[in-house]
């Protein structure tokens, strides 16, 4: 078995960064998009961290399971 990789998600919204997080943490995509809009509304930690995120993380690959 392959160790947990953290990558974008396929359901995505805009990048895909919250719904790979929700798939590594094994929660609901929903949560994790709520936490990060409420971060970004009440400071801008939410988008600056979204965005290094976003450049960061890897793509799936091709073969992954969805």
């Amino acid at each position: 078995m392959e160790p947990k990789r953290l990558t974008k998600g396929r359901d995505r919204m805009i990048c895909g960064v919250c719904s790979g997080l929700a798939e590594y943490l094994n929660v609901d995509v929903t949560l994790v998009r709520l936490v990060t809009v409420v971060g970004s509304l009440f400071t801008c930690v939410g988008v600056l961290v979204y965005l290094v995120a976003a450049i960061i993380m890897p793509e799936p690959p091709y073969d992954a399971p969805m």
